[in-house]
């Protein structure tokens, strides 16, 4: 059974979900506002976040610009009534792992969710720590404190799945790794997403990486590349 915290502000759309996720096993608690979820979550760490975006008093980006910065691995699936691409960008460039347009089905919701709970516990994610930190085209990566030590020395937090991403990379020197490809080892198969999701984790990680990001390079309609030296 996982734990799921739902911050919505809406009664009817919050009592709906809560409904959902219990038939389907999980455990839920609510929290009606961004200030109100924030304190849930330091009283109890979720298995999974549901966080809508547009909440009183902090909003759903502001919530999760301050639990990235503080647990870059906790499962974030935002609720948006937004559909334009720009929010979509924005929330996974926030760290958010997938987004819900609402009206949303009830099938989809709970499969995002599985997908969700079931990609944070995928071992090439969760432990890819395991290997110690390493170099990566001049940048440090630090792995057992999820962070990356770029050239000049500024140090930038990174989440399980860049760091996944990053040793992926840098065990592949020269070769084209395909979106397909990077989604089913970092994501896993059953990955219930867009390849926009990678591609603004490659935004992040580069961003992060400073001056070694150059060496991280976009094969057209293919995939990424780290250069060889």
């Amino acid at each position: 059974m996982s734990f799921i915290l739902i911050a919505e502000d809406d009664p009817a759309i919050r009592e709906g979900l809560e409904a959902a996720l219990q038939s389907d096993g999980h455990e839920t608690r609510a929290a009606a506002n961004g200030v109100e979820a924030l304190a849930r979550i330091a009283e109890r760490r979720p298995d999974l976040l549901l966080l809508d975006v547009m909440m009183p008093r902090k909003s759903g980006w502001d919530v999760c610009a301050e639990l990235r910065r503080r647990d870059p691995a906790l499962p974030i699936v935002f609720l948006t009534a937004k559909g334009e691409e720009a929010d979509k960008v924005l929330g996974l460039g926030l760290g958010a792992d997938d987004y819900v347009v609402k009206p949303f089905g009830v099938r989809e919701l709970l499969a995002r969710v599985r997908a969700a709970l079931r990609r944070a516990a995928a071992p090439s994610a969760a432990d890819a720590a395991a290997g110690g930190d390493f170099d990566f085209a001049g940048a440090r990566v630090l792995a057992a404190s999820l962070a990356v030590r770029a050239p000049g020395g500024a140090v930038s937090a990174i989440t399980p799945r860049e760091l996944a991403l990053l040793r992926l990379f840098a065990a592949h020197p020269g070769q084209v790794l395909t979106r397909d490809f990077l989604l089913n080892a970092v994501w896993g198969v059953a990955y219930y997403g867009t390849t926009r999701t990678l591609d603004q984790h490659v935004a992040n990680l580069r961003r992060k990486l400073g001056a070694a990001a150059r060496a991280l390079e976009t094969v057209r309609g293919a995939g990424y590349r780290l250069a060889a030296r």
